[in-house]
């Protein structure tokens, strides 16, 4: 049996479970739907360390990838944020999730003709934090039955940051060790902060809290780290 068979299966797994993800949610199951995306995350996490573990990485594979990524993390999040409250927003919902998976297929296109010059860091939001941001949240608004309509504009909105994010030039640690980007004191403050204040917020439903927690404050803290750098060169 070949190699590239377990890394390349994993990133078919990828794509099965934003499938799964897309299904379940069509048929109003916003749990799973949510829930598959977390295991795209994970497939997605191995098939790269695979395929360098048995020395079989290839053009081919980073294709399959990124084409899996859009599916998983652009199409199936969009989908997911559309039923769980963008419906509600009329053609303003629409926008914004076809705005996400646009702005998920632009940032795989510039990731894959950026990777010999961008190295330490990630250039804009990745697209599997992007996709389970909404996940995430869906997850916990649903486990403390919050429902996004009743606090305005607040959720669209929120889906447009970040999908924009995606897009940006905000310089995101790729926490490899390379030490490429300096994290600054304050950001690791507003980090911790907003990570503690998330799990406060969702402590009745904590594992849904940890998840939303984790996405949602790497978020932030690449925004606030990368305007304290800017300070710093500017300085």
């Amino acid at each position: 049996m070949s190699k590239s068979l377990i890394p390349n299966a994993c990133t078919s797994a990828n794509l099965l479970f934003g499938m799964c993800s897309i299904l379940a949610t069509f048929h109003g199951d916003l749990f799973w739907g949510s829930l598959f995306i977390l295991f795209a995350l994970v497939a997605d996490g191995l098939d790269g360390r695979l395929a360098r573990y048995f020395g079989v990485s290839s053009e081919l594979g980073k294709e399959m990838d990124s084409l899996c990524d859009l599916g998983s993390f652009g199409v199936a999040p969009a989908f997911l944020a559309y039923s769980f409250a963008l419906k509600e927003y009329g053609y303003a919902g629409w926008a914004v999730a076809i705005f996400f998976a646009l702005c998920g297929m632009w940032r795989l296109a510039r990731f894959n003709v950026n990777t010999d010059v961008v190295h330490g860091y990630f250039m804009g939001l990745a697209i599997p934090a992007g996709g389970n941001i909404v996940a995430a949240t869906t997850l916990l608004l649903s486990a403390i039955e919050i429902r996004p309509m009743d606090l305005g504009y607040v959720y669209p909105v929120t889906m447009t940051v970040v999908a924009y994010l995606m897009i940006s030039h905000v310089h995101y640690p790729n926490f490899k060790g390379d030490g490429a980007e300096r994290l600054y004191l304050v950001p690791k403050i507003v980090a911790v902060i907003m990570f503690l204040s998330i799990l406060y917020f969702g402590r009745g439903a904590v594992g849904a809290a940890l998840f939303t927690a984790v996405f949602c404050t790497y978020a932030v803290f690449g925004i606030v780290n990368s305007l304290f750098a800017q300070f710093a060169k500017e300085a």
